[in-house]
């Protein structure tokens, strides 16, 4: 079976495209897309990436309306933490730690959710193909 090998982008409708992408750019660093072809896109580590649908009654979200999350890697949680909070922006961390990681929950200018994930060590390590 043919089988997809990432993600190649994430779309969304936003009030000002031009400014959140500007957030994005600014805060957690993510490029905005290129104007041309011969500029490269925002170009992410290898890593784990998780696709899980939740029930429609979640609050996992915040508000009910919402209809998605965005989960990105960091480094170092507690320097994006650092750095968000002297932009501003509020940002709170998850008291508890996980196997997987720690996390840290923010929102987007438009209140889009966004879950801040630093991986433990294991959790970056890719499993063997269990698809051949």
């Amino acid at each position: 079976m043919e089988r997809v090998t990432g993600i190649g982008g994430l779309f969304f409708r936003a009030r000002d495209p031009d400014a959140l992408a500007r957030w994005y750019a600014d805060h957690p660093g993510i490029d905005p897309v290129p104007a041309t072809y011969e500029q490269r896109p925002w170009w992410q580590q290898q890593g784990p990436t998780v696709l899980s649908p939740f029930p429609a009654d979640t609050d996992y979200f915040g508000r009910p309306e919402q209809a998605w999350k965005l989960n990105l890697r960091v480094r170092d949680l507690d320097a994006m933490i650092a750095q968000l909070r002297a932009a501003g922006i509020e940002v709170t961390p998850d008291p508890q730690a996980y196997p997987n990681g720690r996390f840290a929950s923010t929102a987007d200018p438009e209140g889009n959710p966004i879950e801040l994930w630093e991986p433990t060590p294991d959790a970056l390590q890719e499993p063997p193909d269990r698809h051949r």
